[in-house]
Order: structure tokens, then sequence, then C-alpha cells
């Protein structure tokens, strides 16, 4: 009898701790691990709209959820297709989800204000949220909701995006750098974010000093201001975590213009590393396991009509210098 009622005991606990996220699996009266919940990451890209290499969004979201499936086994990744759903009958499959990604231009995605809501109360129950590249400007009306998500957003007439080769020399201790040593990609690059007040919560993951050149440019919504200049050899915030006060993980990175980024070891390691921070999940101390991808790999998924030049050959050439040191 009390061998049954200890039995009960553990289970009443092990579910507890299930549902309050402090542990990811239940136990038999032995202690032996009979079920594993696994925490689900919801990628949604938006229309690929620059050739057949630039703003490959489905492709890439397909490739890190690829990778995580394969190597993090206390993940489901799944890639949503077809945007943002249309009516509250298609939301199951944001139903239940750890982390929500959003890769996209500009506010493409999302659309009426309705839709951030329903991303802010997600949010503010604890969900995971992350915005990749062009993502990141929705217009001011809906910064304030990338504001209380994930700390910051691109400010048109405020932020810049010119493409440079950013090197980034040191990087800080977080979960997120666990296993990436220091890299450099060329990439278009947006810097000079509009962040929360004081930067509060708001950890920098990927900061660089970019050149001169970029600061040049004339004001306007995405060339330049007085601000932009006035910084000149001040290093800026391209990548960032954020903890919100309420609880909760954000992260935005405004790297990932070119599809082949993501074939760089370390910014893919990166990548795949954030978005199981903000998921909740325990990031490995090495970071997620990721394999160089092959040509192949990297070639499937990508949308539009092919370039004769961009063989197999030279899109293995291409992995190969972007991961030389």
């Amino acid at each position: 009898m009390m061998n049954r009622l200890n039995y009960w005991h553990s289970m009443i606990l092990s579910i507890a701790a299930f549902g309050a996220g402090g542990t990811s699996y239940l136990a038999d009266a032995h202690g032996a691990e009979v079920a594993t919940a696994k925490k689900k990451i919801v990628l949604i890209p938006g229309r690929q709209s620059h050739g057949w290499t630039g703003h490959a969004y489905t492709a890439d979201c397909k490739l890190l959820a690829s990778i995580l499936n394969q190597n993090v086994p206390t993940v489901e990744a799944v890639v949503l297709e077809g945007g943002w759903p249309a009516r509250a009958s298609d939301y199951s499959p944001l139903h239940g989800a750890a982390a929500i990604v959003i890769a996209c231009d500009g506010n493409s995605l999302l659309g009426p204000v309705a839709n951030w809501k329903m991303l802010d109360e997600m949010a503010k129950k604890g969900v995971g949220i992350a915005f990749l590249h062009y993502a990141l400007d929705p217009g001011k009306e809906f910064g304030q909701y990338l504001l209380g998500g994930i700390g910051g957003y691109y400010e048109q007439f405020w932020s810049v995006n010119p493409s440079w080769l950013a090197e980034f020399k040191t990087l800080p201790s977080h979960p997120i750098t666990r296993g990436v040593k220091p890299f450099q990609v060329s990439d278009e690059w947006y810097y000079h974010m509009r962040f929360v007040d004081n930067m509060t919560g708001v950890t920098p993951i990927l900061s660089a000093v970019p050149p001169d050149r970029t600061r040049q440019g004339k004001d306007g919504p995405h060339s330049g201001n007085p601000e932009v200049r006035a910084r000149r050899g001040l290093a800026e915030h391209v990548a960032w975590a954020y903890e919100r006060p309420n609880g909760g993980r954000g992260f935005g990175c405004t790297g990932g213009h070119t599809h082949w980024v993501y074939a760089q070891n370390d910014f893919r390691k990166l990548i795949l590393n954030a978005l199981c921070w903000i998921a909740g999940v325990e990031v490995p101390p090495d970071g997620v396991a990721t394999p160089t991808p092959t040509a192949e790999q990297m070639e499937t998924n990508l949308q539009g009509e092919r370039p004769r030049e961009w063989t197999t050959e030279r899109i293995r050439q291409t992995i190969e210098q972007l991961n030389r040191r």
C-alpha cells in the first residue's frame, strides 16, 4: 500500500513540475523516463522576394527546423508555410508553441493590428519570440510590439540597412554563444536599432564596428541620419537577447539577407542556440550540433528561377569560403 502511495505521490509531483515547466519528462515508480514533452518552435516564413538567394525565408526556416529536429531531442520545430494564419480556425499550429520565429519582409506576415495583439498576448504568457532580418522593420506603428516582445526593432529614419563585412571579434558569455567562435561574414547587417529604454533586459550578442562608408548616407528612412553619422568608430549591436520584465525571452538578429549566411557554421549555430534559448530549452555546453550543410542542402527549398551561374559547385565553393579562417 505504501509503495502505491509513494508511486502516485511521485507522479503528482512530476505532473505538477511538468505543468510549471520544471521538467520535460514523467517518471515511473522506478524513476525510469516514460514520456518526453518536446518544446514546440514554430517558424513562420514570409514570401521569398529577392531573387533566388535573397530573403529566402522558407529555405532559411526549413534548414533551421531540420537541424533542430535532427539534433535537439527536446525540440519539435514546425515550419508554418503560407504566412500568419488568416482565420481563428487556422491557429491550431500555434497552440502549445514555446517559441515563435518570424522571418519576412517588413510587416508582410502579420498584417493588421489584431495579429500583433495576438502575438503580444502570447509573449505576455511567456512564449519566446524571435524576429529575423527585415521582419525587424514592421513600421513604427507596430514597433512597440517588438519592443515589448524582443526588446528592440528597426526604426526608420533612425536605423540603417547597409551591406558590410561584420567582424565579430569577441562574444559575450551567454547560452546563445555556447560553442560559437568569433567569426566574420558579409551580409546586409542593419544597425543603430531602437532598443528599450536603457537597454534594460537586453544583452548584446553580436556587435561590430561598421565601416565609416556605411554611415555616410543622406538622411532617409534607411540611408542615414545625424545620430548614425555621429557614431563613427563605435560598435553597433546587430543581434541581441531579451529577458522580459514579466518573464519570457526574445531574440533579434538583423542579418540573414542572403540564404548563404546560414552556411556559415558559427552564425548558424548562434541562431539555433538562440531559438532553443527563447523556447526555454537548455542549450548544450558546445551549442546545438550542426554539421556544415552540403551544397544540396543549401539549395533545397530555394524558390524562383535559378541563375545559370549558381551551379552546385559554386555553392560548394561559397560554403567553403564562408567557413575559411
